[in-house]
């Protein structure tokens, strides 16, 4: 039984992994709130999230993304996307544990195909491919550690990967309705 206090369910993954989404169409199918945590930050700090790390720098912006984490994780009920950074801040992994987290898996060449991928990430200029293929290989263990399934989403329908996640949930003992 998931506590009340709890997110029903974590997304994580690359930016462009499809978290917002298959989020979205996550909770419909659950009737339950979504909640896209760059749009949180955005909200408490006045600046998109791209924008803050930028302004802020990138310890400043984990810290503040963990204090978001805590308040978030507590207070929301429904399905959460996080950034793509926010597990790898300091004290995120420990926030997560315990929680039904599912890592949206997606290789390169289907993140540089995205749309509106790079406006969205400006950090990623002036080499995405170079700056993905690094964030893909410093991040995936971090997500595959926090995750209690990872489900593919590399060149997939996004009802597909929405069924795939509610029945990755449920072989990993993590029972949700359809």
């Amino acid at each position: 039984m998931v506590d009340a206090n709890k997110p029903v369910l974590i997304l994580v993954g690359p930016p462009g992994s499809g978290k917002s989404t298959v989020g979205r169409r996550v909770a419909h199918r659950l009737a339950c709130g979504f909640k896209d945590f760059d749009d949180d930050l955005q909200e408490a700090h006045g600046l998109a999230a791209g924008e803050l790390v930028v302004e802020l720098g990138r310890e400043r912006f984990q810290e503040l993304e963990v204090e978001l984490l805590r308040t978030v994780l507590t207070e929301f009920d429904g399905v959460l996307a996080l950034g793509g950074g926010t597990p790898t801040a300091p004290g995120a992994a420990e926030l997560l544990a315990g929680h039904r987290v599912v890592f949206l898996d997606v290789d390169l060449e289907n993140l540089l195909k995205r749309e509106g991928l790079v406006p969205l990430h400006p950090w990623l200029l002036p080499n995405p491919r170079a700056h993905l293929r690094q964030l893909l290989t410093e991040r995936r263990p971090v997500y595959e550690s926090v995750a209690t399934a990872t489900v593919p989403t590399s060149g997939r329908d996004p009802q597909d990967v929405v069924d795939d996640v509610l029945r990755a949930l449920s072989v990993a003992g993590h029972p949700i309705a359809p």
